[in-house]
């Protein structure tokens, strides 16, 4: 060995082998390109095209005061994977996707699994220990780190969303969504159910922001609102059909997607 070649056991790893590194400030950016990649390659790999996110609170119990949400996004959940079983397509249309966690997560998820269809869990570690709920399809199971990163998915594969009752967190999803589609910073229609009108209109008084003039009257259509299972289901199938059917050159998930910034497009 050359008097300029130090011992093996003396070298550096590799930057990509160096975890030191990785948990660095310095390779944050490269943190969160992984948490694009990574689902981007499973997405790719389990032929998923697009996804009817729910979301909800993970305080809601199926034998509790709101057990009846819970039951119905099981319900519902069971009969949006049932249907879109029955479309012609190579790929895997409007997949049930949820935040993973418990709660009307789990319900979502279990109500997929219930029609034994594949579905997706977008999990986030938390103080209050959030951990994957057991219906998920194991393979399409994700843990994130970056809020901002999970918010990407929940946004760029959906083609349709449905928010039952809840609090901080998922009034922080529905307003994204709902400010995302009124900027037209989407590159698709997405249909967007409220579920629970008498939740939703004693926690948000939709008309006093048209009152106070900080929307517009027509951006109370941007959402529908629904009170059963079959009410949701007629609703999402028909936005769906309308919008979302329409040839695609991509089968699954690419960058060509993107917004262009010269026309409306996506997130």
């Amino acid at each position: 060995m050359s008097a300029q070649t130090p011992p093996r056991g003396d070298r550096r790893p590799v930057a990509y082998m160096n975890e030191q590194f990785l948990n660095s400030a310095d390779a944050r950016a490269l943190r969160i390109l992984a948490e694009y990649l990574e689902p981007l390659a499973h997405f790719r790999r389990e032929k998923i095209r697009d996804t009817v996110v729910f979301f909800g609170s993970a305080r809601t119990a199926e034998d509790g005061p709101l057990g009846k949400y819970y039951r119905d996004a099981r319900t519902l959940a069971r009969m949006l994977t049932e249907w879109s079983d029955t479309l012609t397509n190579s790929a895997r249309r409007f997949v049930i996707c949820s935040g993973g966690g418990p709660g009307i997560m789990e319900a979502a998820n279990r109500g997929a699994a219930d029609a034994h269809g594949k579905n997706i869990g977008l999990n986030i570690g938390l103080p209050f220990e959030q951990f994957p709920n057991p219906y998920i399809t194991p393979e399409l199971s994700f843990e994130f780190h970056y809020f901002f990163m999970r918010k990407f998915w929940f946004a760029y594969m959906a083609k349709a969303l449905v928010v039952f009752p809840g609090g901080f967190g998922t009034m922080d999803e529905l307003m994204e969504i709902l400010t995302l589609t009124q900027t037209q910073k989407l590159a698709k229609k997405m249909t967007i159910v409220l579920y629970g009108s008498s939740y939703w209109n004693e926690i948000i008084n939709f008309q006093a922001l048209v009152k106070h003039g900080v929307i517009s009257a027509t951006d109370l259509n941007l959402f529908q609102f629904a009170d059963d299972p079959e009410a949701a289901f007629a609703i999402l199938k028909e936005g769906l059909m309308t919008y979302a059917m329409q040839p695609e050159t991509q089968e699954t998930p690419s960058l060509s997607n993107s917004r262009n910034p010269q026309k409306p497009g996506g997130v």
